[in-house]
Parts: structure tokens; sequence; C-alpha cells
């Protein structure tokens, strides 16, 4: 959303020139994937990624085990991934759980999305799957993710998170309703890492040995079954046990009671994307069942305990770009921004040979490339030639893409997403409120109006339009917030 304001200064590039959007990303045609000349887009995300030193930026706060993906059901029609090409075959995973605002010595158990990023160490590389314990996202842009990041940690003045920031950005990025509807509701506050699900949240392309290709959704259905904290039940486990879900997930595993998942996947033909009912590659939407029903593929099981929370958790990096064959990206802007972002914010953070430490290094190949030296660099290559092609045996490539091609054209530019019939910031917001029990609406609006009614007495215009973005996803939704809100205010 912008504000219009002739008297206010100018937004810039590091460099001082003016930027004409900072809301849309430049893509290949409307709907095509993201320009690497769109030098706004990478300056944020560089720039983003080196803002603290050393923990991470988001996803600070975390645990992980080791464990096996087995293989339950035929899926070679969709994928020719390796691993997933026969039931039965097991592959290696190592998972790592986190929180997204806090820092490194935050408390487990407070509000917030949940980090749920996993690596396959598979045959022909590392797969890592990125992503978290609810369906959709805040936004829908990655050029919008510093931005709505800052507005979660402190304040530069204050030194605090401050509810004026928090609601003034989701009041005027109305496609955070959904989102924001899970955070408050009663998932918002998983009991363990044990009792929630896990999303790969983005659309991804499956192609098969036939060269066809295929849009899926990954998730991860807990099978300890769902169990959540209420806000009274956090605020006393935050402040008696601040490591409380790394601590339940360790015991567990070290007991023996190995913790798992059923994986299943929502397939979209190709074909069915531009004629969908609302774009499918947009993060703030879920594919709804009806639609597209989940099919069981397989079964996530932890099972072994790192022997070292630094050198494996912490050290542990993950990036959506490492596919393997078969298996690629799609249109999805937030998804092509984070191609970049997260290996770019390992290389900053861990050193750019982060993939040389154990927890990172592909188990069945040996990783053959040119880099050399840098930081951590191990010497590994010996006297190889670091350079192709070359006439002394070294790499050579296999001619044969990863994933399929996408068709693209237009115009580039930074163009908002191609529209669909159904393109909505607050149709599956609203229908999520009218799936919850009285109780759970109860508690949500309990939820929400406790925080919006932290926002500066002086600033009602945030939270009218707070309030507003949730009427305009239920009549009913707003009513009650509203009222809340109001009285809370009164006190």
């Amino acid at each position: 959303m912008t504000i219009q304001d002739e008297q206010r200064p100018t937004l810039t590039t590091e460099a001082g020139a003016p930027v004409a959007d900072n809301q849309n990303t430049e893509t290949a045609g409307v709907g095509g994937p993201a320009l690497i000349q769109d030098q706004l887009l990478f300056e944020k995300l560089a720039h983003f990624n080196r803002e603290r030193i050393p923990e991470r930026v988001v996803h600070a706060r975390g645990a992980g085990a080791y464990g096996t993906f087995t293989v339950t059901a035929d899926v070679t029609p969709w994928t020719r991934a390796a691993f997933l090409s026969e039931v039965g075959r097991q592959t290696e995973v190592f998972l790592r759980f986190s929180t997204v605002a806090g820092n490194l010595g935050a408390a487990d158990a407070v509000r917030d999305p949940r980090g749920f990023a996993l690596k396959f160490y598979t045959e022909e590389g590392n797969y890592d799957l990125v992503g978290n314990n609810t369906p959709v996202f805040f936004i829908k842009d990655a050029v919008k993710f510093p931005d709505f990041i800052h507005t979660q940690k402190r304040d530069p003045y204050s030194g605090s998170q401050e509810a004026d920031n928090v609601w003034d950005f989701w009041g005027l990025s109305p496609e955070a309703t959904h989102q924001v509807t899970w955070l408050f509701g009663d998932r918002g506050i998983p009991a363990s890492y044990r009792h929630m699900n896990g999303y790969g949240s983005h659309t991804y392309q499956w192609q098969n040995e036939a060269g066809e290709h295929f849009w899926v959704k990954y998730h991860f259905k807990t099978d300890q079954g769902i169990r959540n904290l209420t806000q009274a039940e956090a605020n006393t486990l935050a402040g008696e046990d601040p490591d409380s879900h790394q601590r339940d997930l360790r015991s567990s595993i070290e007991q023996g009671d190995f913790p798992s998942w059923t994986v299943q996947v929502q397939i979209m033909p190709a074909a069915d994307a531009a004629q969908y009912r609302f774009n499918p590659f947009d993060l703030t939407k879920v594919w709804p069942h009806a639609d597209y029903p989940p099919i069981e593929i397989g079964r996530l099981e932890l099972n072994r305990n790192p022997d070292n929370v630094f050198a494996e958790v912490e050290q542990s990096v993950f990036s959506p770009a490492h596919f393997v064959p078969g298996i690629g990206p799609s249109p999805d802007k937030m998804l092509q921004g984070r191609l970049f972002a997260y290996a770019d914010a390992h290389r900053y953070r861990v050193g750019i040979n982060a993939d040389h430490l154990p927890v990172n290094r592909p188990h069945a190949t040996e990783a053959r490339t040119n880099s050399r030296d840098g930081h951590l660099y191990d010497g590994r290559h010996g006297r190889q030639k670091n350079y192709e092609p070359n006439s002394f045996g070294g790499p050579v490539q296999t001619g044969r893409p990863l994933w399929a091609a996408t068709a693209v054209d237009g115009l580039t530019g930074n163009h908002v997403a191609p529209s669909h019939a159904e393109d909505d910031d607050f149709v599956q917001a609203g229908t999520l409120y009218r799936l919850f029990s009285e109780e759970e609406k109860q508690r949500l609006i309990a939820n929400l109006a406790g925080f919006i009614a932290k926002v500066s007495a002086d600033r009602e215009d945030i939270v009218e339009r707070a309030v507003d973005n949730f009427r305009k996803a239920d009549a009913d939704y707003g009513q009650r917030l509203d009222a809340a809100v109001r009285e809370l205010r009164k006190q």
C-alpha cells in the first residue's frame, strides 16, 4: 500500500538513486521469475543478511535432530528425483526447528512461526526444503521481507519490539491477514516441536522422466497429534524453562520416543496454474484440499540427537536453492528471493566454505566444484585444476537441467502478480476464522486485541487499519475484535 504525501522524502537505494517501486520485484513478464537486474531487491536482501553478527538474523533460536525419510508411495509419475524413486527407500535427514523473531537466547514458548528446515542427504546431493509450521506467510514478495522483519525486531530508538511498528506494517499490508489469523489462533504457540505440523509453504516444481512437470506443496503431519499452549501457559513456561522445546525434543529422542511425521503432497498439473481461481504461487494462500487432495508419500522420523549444538545446529546451513534432479522452483516471488537470500546469509554468517562442515556435507556423493580458498577452506581439492573446461580429467556438466523450463513473456518491470478471479487478501483469512470453534474464536480475539491495544494512544489510525483488515475477512471477526480492542484501550 502506498501512502501519498508530497512532503515526505523520496526512498532511495544505498547509492542515493530514487526507488520507483518498493512493493513489487522486477520480473520477466507478469508472473515470471525475478530478474537479476533488479538491484533494489538484491541490495535489500544482501544488506539485510549482514545486519547481525554472528547469529542468524531470523530463525536464530533453534534445535535440531537427525533422522530418516522413508518413501511409502510411488511418486515416479510426477518426479524423477532418485531419493523418491521407489517405495521403501530411505534417506538420512537433518531437521532444524526454530522460532523466527527471537535472538539466540530467547525463550522457546513464544507466539511466533516455527521454522521447519529439512536437509535430505540424497545420492544426488543435498536437497533442502526450508519451510515453516504454517502453510502460508505474511507477505508475497521478497522485496518486502527486510521491512517486515524490521517491524518484528527491536525499534531503533526504543530498543524493544513496538506494537506501533508491527500493526502499522500489518495494517498497510492486507496480504498478512491470513497468516496473522494463524499466528494469533491456537496454533500460534505449539506445545513442543514434536506436536506441530510442518509445511514447505511455497509451491515447488516436480518433473518426471518423461519431461512433464507439476506444481507441488509439501505437508508434514505430526504423528504425535497437535498440541498447543494458551498465552497464559506460554508466559509461565517461557519464564520457568526458556529451553522447553529443545529440551523436549532432545529428551524424547534420548528416551527412544522418536517423533515422526506423515509426509503428504498436493499436486497440481502445470496446465492448471494459469487458469486457477487464484494465483497458485501466492505464499499467503493455501490450495484447498477439495481442489488438490493431499497424497501421502512418506514418513519422516527423528532418531538421533546432535553431539554438539554449535557445530551441528548453529552451523547447519539450508538454502531453498539446493535442489536435486526432478525438483525445482516455481515463480513464487517470495521463493525467488529466498533462492538468493538464504545461501548468501550463510556465506556471510558461517563462511564461504560452510558446505565443508560435516552437518552440511553431501553424504552419498562428493561435491565437485572449481571453487577454492576462502574462510574454512580445507584443501580438499589438492592439486586438481580449478577451471572448466580442462583436459586434465576434471568434472564436466551433464547437459540435463535439474527441472523443467517455464515459459515467460512480456516486458521487464516491477509487476504485480498476474490477476486471477479470486485474488483476494481476505477470503482465506475469513474462511479460517469461520472454521474455528467458538472457544477458539474467543482466544483468537483476546490474543489479537491484547497486542493491538498496545498501540500508542495517539495512533488510532494504526488501530483502525489493523481492525479493518479483519473486518474485511469476516464481519463478525472485525466487530468482535473492534469491541475487544476498544474495551482494553479504555483501561
